[in-house]
């Protein structure tokens, strides 16, 4: 059991090395005030919603992308529905948007549907041009200054920009919550400092931005991993382009309430960044190497070493246990002291990961004073349970499949501004 201690203290050394300088980041958000953008120009916006079966959400996305204090005439709206079987197409129609229906059984998931959805817009409407494309999720909300905030950082120059991340049903339950301040972490202490220090962002599955001439630049949209936007991230950054960040641009999806689904999906994502890495991760070493490119450096870190060593870590201790159990049972006591001494570690540190966001983003969390402190205490275990997600994704069987959305809120039903 002595020899689990070291390799735990061996894995624990090698995740502290591969993120120590996500300290860095947290002094640079704490100290760092905001940056601030003036528009250079008004520009003409497409926006893009893959939408499948989203009839009881999908309305209150368009309403509250009709209620953006931004010129309306320079924002035309686009929804494919894929694969539907209910009204989604029908609904977004009613609500000013363009919709094509698309049928395929063979290619599913959202890269396809936006791919599907570019090649509309390329083939049948060519005379509509626009600076760049929005891409939202049917389950989303925008902040009525949504697009003016994104607008005034896509003006300044830069091609690809991502927002600030919020979720509707944050106080749902300790899931939910959990979800909520995981995004809020990584739009504020990541991005954000991503930005301060002029390396590259990471999209976060929706509220993003980019521009015609990148989508030219790659050659349409081709990402058609599980997380394709992690596939889009990647490709950028190996490309040497750089994702900026707009903290003032707030968007609210709904996140899962049930365990199970939260697993499903988050298993999802772990596959997909394994497949990133396998299909883009070459790219990136060779960015890195040829340029010093930290944002290669950042990305790669923030996909391999995290599950590659949870794994290892839960198969370690997972067959010493059994050793110890079998063959010496007088050491079962070290095993234990081992996990126990490591567990409050890490708990105390995803409490202090969690506490910290939650303390600065106070404002823009919307549920009750009660709520948020005692969804600080089960944070941790949110964390954890991505280790049970990890398990799934490497020895399980994971695809895409689509995650039903019920939470009909409208934005006002949510708050006012929320813009510090």
């Amino acid at each position: 059991m002595k020899t689990l201690s070291y390799l735990n203290f061996i894995l624990a050394a090698l995740f502290a090395a591969c993120y120590c300088y996500q300290f860095v980041f947290l002094v640079v958000r704490l100290l760092r005030k905001r940056r601030t953008f003036q528009a250079q120009k008004l520009c003409r916006y497409a926006v893009l919603i893959a939408a499948r079966n989203e009839a009881e959400v999908i309305g209150q996305l368009l309403d509250s992308v009709r209620g953006q204090d931004y010129p309306a005439e320079l924002i035309d709206v686009y929804v494919v529905a894929d694969n539907c079987t209910d009204e989604t197409a029908k609904i977004a129609a009613a609500h000013g948007a363009v919709v094509f229906e698309r049928k395929n059984r063979e290619q599913v998931g959202k890269g396809y549907a936006l791919n599907f959805l570019l090649s509309k817009l390329k083939n049948e409407l060519p005379e509509k041009t626009y600076d760049g494309y929005f891409v939202f999720d049917a389950d989303n909300l925008l902040d009525s200054h949504y697009v003016t905030e994104m607008n005034k950082v896509f003006s300044n120059g830069n091609k690809a920009v991502t927002s600030y991340r919020n979720t509707k049903n944050f106080g749902d339950n300790w899931i939910t919550a959990g979800y909520g301040m995981y995004f809020l972490r990584e739009s504020e202490y990541l991005n954000r400092p991503r930005d301060y220090l002029h390396t590259s962002c990471a999209v976060s599955g929706t509220g993003f931005l980019f521009a015609d001439e990148l989508l030219e630049d790659c050659g349409g949209w081709n990402y058609f991993l599980l997380t394709e936007d992690l596939e889009f991230s990647a490709d950028l950054i190996a490309r040497g382009e750089k994702i900026a960040y707009c903290g003032d641009a707030i968007i609210y999806d709904e996140q899962p309430r049930g365990f199970k689904q939260s697993i499903i999906q988050r298993s999802r994502w772990i596959k997909g960044y394994l497949q990133v890495v396998a299909k883009r991760g070459g790219a990136l070493v060779k960015t890195m190497a040829n340029t010093g490119n930290f944002g290669c450096y950042d990305m790669l870190m923030n996909t391999i070493p995290v599950v590659v060593l949870t794994v290892l870590g839960i198969v370690l201790n997972t067959v010493m246990f059994i050793l110890g159990i079998t063959q010496a049972r007088q050491e079962m006591g070290i095993f234990f002291g081992s996990v126990l001494i490591g567990s409050i570690n890490s708990y105390l540190l995803m409490y202090v990961m969690g506490a910290m966001t939650l303390a600065t983003e106070w404002k823009r969390i919307h549920c009750s004073r009660a709520k948020k402190l005692k969804y600080s205490f089960t944070f941790p275990f949110f964390m954890f349970s991505f280790g049970i997600a990890m398990l799934v994704a490497v020895f399980g069987s994971t695809e895409w499949k689509p995650i039903k959305h019920t939470v009909a809120l409208s934005i006002g039903d949510i708050g006012g501004d929320t813009r510090k």
